[in-house]
Protein backbone atom coordinates (compact mmCIF):
# COMPACT_ATOMS: atom_id res chain seq x y z
CA UNK A 1 0.00 0.00 0.00
CA UNK A 2 1.21 3.59 -0.80
CA UNK A 3 1.72 6.32 1.64
CA UNK A 4 -0.10 9.43 1.23
CA UNK A 5 2.10 11.75 -0.33
CA UNK A 6 2.41 13.95 2.50
CA UNK A 7 3.73 11.44 4.55
CA UNK A 8 6.32 10.51 1.53
CA UNK A 9 7.06 14.35 1.75
CA UNK A 10 8.17 14.07 5.31
CA UNK A 11 10.18 11.17 4.88
CA UNK A 12 11.93 12.50 1.92
CA UNK A 13 12.81 15.70 3.61
CA UNK A 14 13.72 14.70 7.04
CA UNK A 15 16.07 11.69 5.19
CA UNK A 16 17.65 14.94 3.40
CA UNK A 17 18.17 17.24 6.24
CA UNK A 18 19.04 14.70 9.20
CA UNK A 19 22.44 15.26 9.61
CA UNK A 20 22.13 18.90 9.54
CA UNK A 21 19.00 18.56 11.85
CA UNK A 22 21.45 17.14 14.83
CA UNK A 23 23.46 19.87 14.59
CA UNK A 24 21.20 23.06 14.76
CA UNK A 25 18.12 21.26 16.53
CA UNK A 26 18.79 22.30 20.62
CA UNK A 27 19.20 19.59 23.05
CA UNK A 28 16.45 19.41 25.48
CA UNK A 29 19.23 20.51 28.45
CA UNK A 30 19.10 24.11 26.10
CA UNK A 31 15.70 24.25 26.25
CA UNK A 32 13.90 27.34 27.80
CA UNK A 33 12.94 26.62 31.40
CA UNK A 34 9.09 26.33 30.53
CA UNK A 35 9.88 23.59 28.22
CA UNK A 36 12.01 22.26 29.98
CA UNK A 37 9.39 22.14 32.98
CA UNK A 38 6.60 20.53 31.10
CA UNK A 39 8.72 17.75 29.95
CA UNK A 40 9.76 17.21 33.27
CA UNK A 41 6.20 17.26 34.58
CA UNK A 42 5.23 14.60 31.80
CA UNK A 43 7.93 12.58 32.60
CA UNK A 44 6.97 12.71 36.38
CA UNK A 45 3.33 11.64 35.39
CA UNK A 46 4.18 8.55 32.96
CA UNK A 47 6.41 7.53 36.25
CA UNK A 48 4.20 7.91 39.05
CA UNK A 49 1.03 6.15 37.18
CA UNK A 50 3.47 3.22 36.38
CA UNK A 51 1.32 2.34 33.32
CA UNK A 52 4.05 1.40 30.50
CA UNK A 53 5.98 2.45 28.31
CA UNK A 54 6.41 5.68 26.42
CA UNK A 55 6.34 6.48 22.59
CA UNK A 56 7.88 9.08 21.07
CA UNK A 57 6.29 9.53 18.28
CA UNK A 58 8.29 11.67 15.19
CA UNK A 59 11.40 11.53 17.62
CA UNK A 60 13.63 12.12 15.09
CA UNK A 61 17.13 12.02 16.04
CA UNK A 62 16.36 10.53 19.57
CA UNK A 63 17.23 13.79 21.40
CA UNK A 64 13.85 14.35 22.98
CA UNK A 65 14.11 9.96 23.48
CA UNK A 66 16.89 10.01 25.18
CA UNK A 67 16.30 12.85 27.60
CA UNK A 68 12.83 11.41 29.00
CA UNK A 69 15.33 8.41 29.55
CA UNK A 70 17.67 10.61 31.67
CA UNK A 71 14.45 11.19 34.09
CA UNK A 72 13.93 7.60 34.32
CA UNK A 73 11.19 7.12 31.96
CA UNK A 74 10.72 3.74 30.08
CA UNK A 75 10.72 5.07 26.50
CA UNK A 76 11.43 4.23 22.86
CA UNK A 77 11.06 6.19 19.57
CA UNK A 78 9.19 5.85 16.32
CA UNK A 79 9.84 7.84 13.43
CA UNK A 80 9.13 8.25 9.56
CA UNK A 81 12.69 8.65 8.18
CA UNK A 82 15.08 5.97 8.34
CA UNK A 83 17.81 8.29 8.58
CA UNK A 84 16.78 9.74 11.23
CA UNK A 85 16.05 6.70 13.06
CA UNK A 86 19.28 5.14 11.94
CA UNK A 87 21.30 8.43 13.69
CA UNK A 88 19.22 8.09 16.50
CA UNK A 89 20.72 4.52 17.44
CA UNK A 90 24.06 6.06 16.60
CA UNK A 91 23.63 8.20 19.55
CA UNK A 92 22.30 6.23 21.65
CA UNK A 93 22.56 2.53 21.20
CA UNK A 94 21.06 1.81 24.76
CA UNK A 95 17.82 2.56 23.55
CA UNK A 96 15.49 1.40 20.41
CA UNK A 97 14.13 3.45 17.72
CA UNK A 98 11.74 1.78 15.02
CA UNK A 99 10.67 3.24 11.96
CA UNK A 100 7.04 3.96 11.20
CA UNK A 101 3.99 6.23 11.57
CA UNK A 102 2.33 8.02 13.93
CA UNK A 103 -1.09 7.20 11.60
CA UNK A 104 -0.43 3.75 12.14
CA UNK A 105 2.29 2.68 14.65
CA UNK A 106 3.36 -0.76 15.12
CA UNK A 107 1.70 -0.85 18.30
CA UNK A 108 -0.86 -2.94 20.39
CA UNK A 109 -4.77 -1.33 21.66
CA UNK A 110 -3.63 0.02 25.61
CA UNK A 111 0.14 -0.96 25.46
CA UNK A 112 1.29 2.19 26.34
CA UNK A 113 2.01 4.69 29.82
CA UNK A 114 2.24 7.41 27.79
CA UNK A 115 2.49 8.87 24.55
CA UNK A 116 4.59 12.11 23.16
CA UNK A 117 4.28 14.34 20.22
CA UNK A 118 7.28 16.66 19.97
CA UNK A 119 7.05 18.91 17.33
CA UNK A 120 5.85 15.66 15.35
CA UNK A 121 2.49 16.46 14.19
CA UNK A 122 1.96 20.06 12.32
CA UNK A 123 3.13 18.62 9.13
CA UNK A 124 -0.14 16.28 9.21
CA UNK A 125 -2.94 18.02 7.53
CA UNK A 126 -5.63 18.92 9.63
CA UNK A 127 -7.74 16.41 7.80
CA UNK A 128 -5.60 13.89 8.92
CA UNK A 129 -5.24 14.77 12.84
CA UNK A 130 -8.11 12.67 13.58
CA UNK A 131 -6.48 9.39 12.81
CA UNK A 132 -3.37 10.66 14.58
CA UNK A 133 -5.33 11.74 17.45
CA UNK A 134 -7.17 8.33 17.19
CA UNK A 135 -4.47 6.29 17.43
CA UNK A 136 -3.08 7.95 20.25
CA UNK A 137 -5.88 7.06 22.32
CA UNK A 138 -5.90 3.54 20.63
CA UNK A 139 -2.17 2.80 22.37
CA UNK A 140 -2.54 4.78 25.44
CA UNK A 141 -3.45 2.22 28.30
CA UNK A 142 -6.60 3.39 30.28
CA UNK A 143 -5.34 6.29 32.77
CA UNK A 144 -2.44 6.59 30.19
CA UNK A 145 -0.83 10.46 29.25
CA UNK A 146 -0.29 12.49 26.74
CA UNK A 147 2.19 15.31 25.77
CA UNK A 148 1.49 16.99 22.28
CA UNK A 149 4.26 20.23 22.23
CA UNK A 150 4.87 22.15 18.60
CA UNK A 151 3.79 25.11 16.13
CA UNK A 152 0.71 26.74 16.44
CA UNK A 153 -1.04 29.39 14.93
CA UNK A 154 -4.47 31.10 13.32
CA UNK A 155 -4.25 28.26 11.06
CA UNK A 156 -1.36 29.26 8.62
CA UNK A 157 -0.14 26.65 5.70
CA UNK A 158 3.23 27.20 5.01
CA UNK A 159 5.17 25.36 2.46
CA UNK A 160 8.91 25.71 2.58
CA UNK A 161 11.34 24.94 0.61
CA UNK A 162 14.31 24.51 2.14
CA UNK A 163 15.41 23.99 5.96
CA UNK A 164 17.98 23.29 8.04
CA UNK A 165 21.11 24.11 6.81
CA UNK A 166 19.07 25.31 3.13
CA UNK A 167 18.79 21.61 1.88
CA UNK A 168 15.76 21.15 -0.19
CA UNK A 169 12.20 20.13 1.52
CA UNK A 170 8.71 19.62 0.18
CA UNK A 171 6.80 19.08 3.24
CA UNK A 172 3.86 21.52 4.30
CA UNK A 173 3.34 22.99 8.06
CA UNK A 174 -0.02 23.72 9.21
CA UNK A 175 -0.21 26.09 12.14
CA UNK A 176 -3.25 25.49 13.96
CA UNK A 177 -5.10 27.51 16.54
CA UNK A 178 -4.72 25.81 19.99
CA UNK A 179 -8.28 25.59 20.57
CA UNK A 180 -8.65 23.59 17.52
CA UNK A 181 -6.12 21.15 18.66
CA UNK A 182 -7.35 20.91 21.69
CA UNK A 183 -10.93 20.16 20.32
CA UNK A 184 -9.73 17.25 18.27
CA UNK A 185 -8.11 15.38 21.22
CA UNK A 186 -11.06 15.92 23.01
CA UNK A 187 -13.60 14.14 20.00
CA UNK A 188 -10.41 11.37 19.95
CA UNK A 189 -11.07 10.41 23.82
CA UNK A 190 -8.72 12.51 25.22
CA UNK A 191 -9.43 14.77 28.36
CA UNK A 192 -6.98 18.01 28.38
CA UNK A 193 -5.58 18.48 31.93
CA UNK A 194 -3.53 21.53 30.85
CA UNK A 195 -2.07 23.38 27.94
CA UNK A 196 0.58 26.24 27.84
CA UNK A 197 0.81 28.82 25.28
CA UNK A 198 4.39 30.47 24.43
CA UNK A 199 3.83 33.65 22.28
CA UNK A 200 6.93 35.09 20.35
CA UNK A 201 10.64 36.43 22.33
CA UNK A 202 13.50 37.67 21.38
CA UNK A 203 14.85 34.42 20.77
CA UNK A 204 11.84 32.94 19.06
CA UNK A 205 9.27 34.51 16.35
CA UNK A 206 7.07 31.73 16.22
CA UNK A 207 4.58 30.40 18.86
CA UNK A 208 4.42 27.37 20.58
CA UNK A 209 1.62 25.15 22.29
CA UNK A 210 1.41 22.71 24.75
CA UNK A 211 -1.13 20.00 25.53
CA UNK A 212 -1.29 17.45 28.21
CA UNK A 213 -3.87 15.22 28.12
CA UNK A 214 -5.44 11.65 29.43
CA UNK A 215 -7.52 8.70 28.06
CA UNK A 216 -9.83 8.13 30.59
CA UNK A 217 -9.72 4.85 32.86
CA UNK A 218 -13.84 4.23 31.92
CA UNK A 219 -15.15 5.04 28.49
CA UNK A 220 -17.81 7.81 28.41
CA UNK A 221 -21.40 6.84 28.26
CA UNK A 222 -22.58 6.71 25.14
Amino acid sequence: MTDPSYLAAIRESYDTVAADYVQLVKNPAELDPLSRAMLAAFAETVRSAGLGPVADLGCGPGKVTAYLAELGVPVFGIDLSPRMVELARLAYPDLTFAVGSMTAPAIGDGELGGVLAYFSTHHTPPEQLPVVFGEFHRTLAPGGHLMLAGHVGEGELRRPTQAYGGHPVSYESHLLPPQRIAGLLERAGLTITARLIQEPTSGSKRTYGTFMARKPEHPSPS
